[in-house]
């Protein structure tokens, strides 16, 4: 076995310290969270040497998922009563997020092959809040004229914009009517085909996933990427454009940690990194973990593996775990679902988000609903933060709320070899969160991910 082979030692090798498992290689990464696991797959493929590392015992950072005793140990909440179920049946995650079923991150999915380790199942149902009520996004241009979102006249305004987003392609002049997605904004463009502001709003929210307002004074054709990526997958599934990991999110990380070990990667748990190593040019050259250390030519990471001076701050996210015992009311008692409360809907810059799971994607037990509600803080009292989505929900039997700060690096990593991942946004898909690790894997290799693979379905035949 490895351990029992004699260690190997090296010319950098201080006296009295010994080599990291294999001592040299060329990457070294920190933190088993998801886009920590991506790039270690994806760079293991590549041929590179990975060593990966993470302070924790289990897979996933501050994304994995818990069992019933883990997470109420996490929130220190005692023993978990008897009633809810068996630890077994659970496996809650801490910071849930939906998949598009036909975005970047199904396509990294399939174009590694991890779908192979892992089942999906569509969520059943996409909500927005509107005037006080929950109501369905229109999955398709006829289910847009039934909707009670909007009036019969706004109705007809807003097929025939899905119609124009349907048909727009950048490479076809003909399909753009006239107009010019990289100059015109986005406010222009609901204008222009007579939409009014409560429609702009549930269309970039509930359907772009824009965040806030800042996109309505920027060139369109970004925004209608989005909606056209929203509307694709949701005629892929029909009852909403997500998609979500049987037995939870947990399965994600670990599938990319076991591509990268299949390609010779070395990953050590439960090992913390005492020191990240740096040469006089203040580049980033290996990693101390007690008296032993590795050398590498770059490091990535999640942001609480860096120094200080290495990240900033962007603010802080709040999120509420609740559990139910019945579905999210007025939700047509479906078993999983996504409701989008736009920030103006409720005297707010930001977003709140509300996702809920159930035992059909096997992360409770029989009868019992999982139900989250996250936002961006925008105040200091986060209860009063995350209250309008907390009263959608009916009773709650428990709930554990988190407030964490996010960060972002400062630099990015080429002058000092230091490839720092930003945190997870407040949103409950991962749109969002895949630009970032897209970027952060141009930052490393120096090109962009080949994302030209249809993601048409993670069925795919191998």
């Amino acid at each position: 076995m490895a351990e029992e082979q004699e260690k190997k030692t090296f010319d950098w090798l201080p006296e009295g310290m010994e080599a990291l498992a294999d001592g040299e290689y060329d990457a070294i990464i920190m933190g088993t969270g998801l886009k920590e696991c991506v790039i270690s797959g994806l760079l293991s493929v590549q041929g590179m040497r990975v060593l990966h590392m993470d302070r924790n015992d289990y897979y996933g950072a501050d994304c994995a998922s818990l069992n019933l005793t883990n997470l109420y140990k996490k929130f220190n909440a005692g023993n978990p009563p008897d009633n809810i179920g068996s630890n077994r049946d659970f496996n809650v995650d801490l910071i849930p997020k939906f998949i598009m079923a036909c975005g970047n991150l199904t396509k990294m999915l399939l174009h590694t092959k991890v779908t192979r380790y892992l089942e999906f199942k569509s969520i059943e149902g996409s909500f927005v809040y509107k005037g006080g009520k929950i109501l369905k996004v229109p999955a398709t241009p006829e289910e847009a004229l039934k909707s009670p979102l909007m009036g019969l006249f706004e109705k007809r305004r807003f097929r025939n914009f899905l119609l124009f987003i349907d048909a727009y392609d950048e490479t076809k002049p003909e399909t753009h009517k006239g107009r010019d997605l990289t100059v015109m904004t986005m406010k222009q463009l609901y204008e222009e085909f007579g939409l009014v502001p409560d429609t702009h709003q549930f269309i970039s929210h509930a359907m772009c996933l824009q965040l806030d307002e800042t996109h309505m004074n920027q060139p369109a054709l970004a925004t209608v990427k989005e909606l056209q990526i929203y509307c694709y997958s949701l005629s892929r599934y029909g009852t909403s454009p997500y998609i979500y990991p049987v037995y939870g999110l947990g399965g994600l990380p670990e599938g990319f940690s076991r591509l990268c070990a299949i390609h010779g990667g070395t990953f050590m748990l439960n090992r913390d990194v005492d020191e990240i190593q740096y040469n006089d040019k203040g580049e980033a050259i290996g990693v101390r973990s007690g008296n032993e250390m590795a050398r590498a030519k770059f490091v990535v990471g999640d942001p609480s593996y860096f120094p200080k001076e290495k990240v900033k701050a962007t603010g802080q996210i709040v999120r509420c775990i609740c559990f139910l015992n019945h579905p999210i009311p007025n939700c047509g008692d479906q078993e999983s679902a996504q409701i989008i409360i736009p920030g103006p809907q409720v005297g707010r810059k930001n977003d709140i988000f509300v996702c809920s799971l159930s035992n059909s994607h096997q992360v409770t037990a029989q009868g019992v609903y999982i139900a989250i509600v996250s936002t961006k803080m925008e105040g200091e009292n986060p209860d009063k933060e995350v209250v309008p989505g907390l009263a959608l929900l009916g009773h709650i039997m428990q709930r554990f709320t988190t407030v964490v700060t996010t960060y972002e690096p400062v630099g990015d990593g080429n002058s000092d070899k230091s490839y720092i991942s930003s945190s997870f946004d407040a949103s409950s898909h991962f749109e969002g969160d895949v630009d970032d690790l897209l970027s952060l894997y141009k930052r490393i290799t120096g090109k962009d991910l080949d994302m030209n693979i249809n993601a048409d379905s993670v069925e795919a035949d191998y």
